[in-house]
């Protein structure tokens, strides 16, 4: 008994460990290009990223969470479609990396991570001449800020340029590869849907037969799988558009500078560079909040952010780059709602189609039931003339009684034929075939 308790113990171990507890796989990838396999546990990513457990617990594998972005002070959780990662400031997290469809994700990310790159080492060197100055003059401040302002077309375009001037922070570079990532996959599911079924639903119409039913149903079953996914990206999509708090949180760089500045001087930093902005005519709000940010400081040594502070932010590009994904995934959605009313409708038809096939039937039923009762009615005449009694049309010689007795069969066929054209003429009279 107490050689078996070790060995007990030990078996128990890796049931914990899959439970939640163990350690798991992630791959990361940093600002450098540089990736590196981590094998941590849950309390070694809280302590890397800052997350609490809850927030955890959206990628885990062995759970089902709905699609999910959460901004958080120093992290942006991503749990869409297959995507699980943790996006921080400096570097990515990303679950799974070995799964087949994340393998693409992956691939896209690191050379959405070297164009970050090579657009910020062009800044960087024309930077090095600027930085011996710790305060920037207000004027260059509000030029720099209105030549950044333009058109959405004009500033979407800015995004993908890697020579131009406006270059994405490297958390929304992360931010974008997997809103494209899981966007694409649900389209390229739309797509081949649209492709399956217009075929198998013309097929149906032309010839209703079980196997082409069973078709029809697999697909229909499809479209409203994929439709829910769609829907509860969208839906979070929708969320993250509607509240500026959210968006602001996910501005990971700029949070990164604050928590830089030395908290002691807060106060007097802040008193200076407000009487400077003052002194140049210079309103706050006038300012990017790259610069409010290096100019206003850390509140406080809790790693918190003030409301003011945040409600200060410019989420105009996150706000551009998350509204051209919920185009995309509201015309998914739109193209897989144009698909199911295609497929209801069909539906439709291929009813009337068997609610006119049956009452063909009820007719066709109607008209042999008439048939069989007239005819039950020459039978029974023919029973009454075959009984095997003396009557009078026995007594007659064969050549006198074979003219009666066809007299007597052809009107009796004559009679039920017109008994039955007669029936069949007051069923259509009252509109019953």
């Amino acid at each position: 008994m107490r050689d078996s308790d070790p060995a007990t113990a030990l078996n128990t171990a890796p049931v914990l460990r899959k439970k939640g507890t163990g350690v798991r796989t992630w791959l990361m990838l940093d600002s450098t290009g540089q990736n590196q396999v981590l094998e941590a546990g849950k309390y070694s990513i809280m302590r890397r990223t800052g997350l609490p457990a809850r927030d955890l617990r959206v990628l885990d594998p062995f759970l089902s969470y709905p699609s999910t972005v959460l901004g958080r002070e120093r992290a942006i959780v991503i749990n869409l479609e297959h995507i699980k990662a943790i996006i921080m400031a400096k570097e990515v997290l990303v679950l799974n990396s070995e799964d087949p469809f994340v393998k693409p994700f992956v691939q896209e990310l690191e050379r959405r991570i070297l164009c970050y790159l090579q657009a910020t080492k062009t800044q960087d060197d024309g930077e090095e001449d600027s930085k011996q100055s710790e305060l920037v003059r207000p004027e260059k401040l509000l030029e720099d800020f209105f030549e950044d302002k333009g058109s959405m077309a004009e500033r979407k375009q800015g995004f993908k340029n890697q020579d131009g001037s406006k270059v994405l922070p490297f958390e929304f570079v992360a931010l974008e590869a997997c809103l494209e990532a899981a966007c694409s996959i649900l389209e390229n599911e739309a797509n081949t849907l649209e492709l399956e079924a217009h075929p198998a639903l013309d097929k149906l119409t032309s010839h209703i037969s079980t196997l082409n039913l069973e078709r029809v149903r697999q697909i229909k079953s499809r479209i409203v799988a994929t439709t829910g996914r769609v829907q509860r990206v969208r839906d979070e999509l929708e969320h993250l558009l509607d509240d500026d708090g959210d968006m602001a949180e996910m501005y990971l760089t700029n949070k990164l500078f604050q928590r830089h500045l030395e908290p002691s001087s807060t106060s007097s930093t802040n008193e200076g560079d407000e009487s400077d902005y003052e002194d140049a005519g210079v309103d706050d709000r006038m300012v990017p909040s790259e610069i409010l940010l290096e100019a206003h400081g850390d509140n406080g040594s809790h790693g918190t952010y003030a409301n003011s502070n945040i409600r200060d932010f410019n989420v105009g590009e996150l706000e551009m780059l998350l509204e051209a994904y919920f185009v995309q995934t509201d015309g998914t959605l739109n193209k897989l709602s144009t698909l199911r009313e295609y497929v209801d409708d069909t539906e439709d038809y291929i009813n009337i189609m068997l609610d006119e096939k049956q009452n063909q039937l009820l007719q066709m039923g109607v008209m042999l039931t008439t048939a069989t009762l007239v005819l039950t009615a020459f039978v029974v005449l023919a029973g009454v003339l075959g009984m095997n009694i003396r009557i009078h049309l026995f007594k007659i010689s064969v050549q006198e009684g074979m003219p009666k007795w066809l007299w007597t069969t052809g009107s009796s066929s004559a009679g039920v034929i017109a008994l039955y054209v007669m029936a069949i003429g007051w069923y259509k009279y009252k509109g019953y075939i």
